[in-house]
């Protein structure tokens, strides 16, 4: 997992964190994106996607190496 693609799911992890203890996402609707705010938080923390792997999908530049 790249370095944006870790930033972006933390950062939307605490942005739904914070939402969510200020009352602005309430109910159902927030339990669900609070769930899923660690998720991203997880997946982030650990560079680790288990969803791109399935799909082929990598975020990740590979440097290249020199011969």
């Amino acid at each position: 997992m790249g370095t944006l693609d870790r930033l972006i799911r933390i950062l939307l992890a605490a942005l739904i964190v914070v939402m969510y203890f200020t009352e602005v996402i309430t109910g159902a609707l927030g339990v669900i994106l609070l769930i899923l705010a660690a998720v991203f938080l997880l997946t982030g923390l650990f560079s680790f996607c288990p969803l791109y792997v399935p799909f082929g999908i990598k975020t990740f530049r590979e440097k290249k190496k020199d011969l």
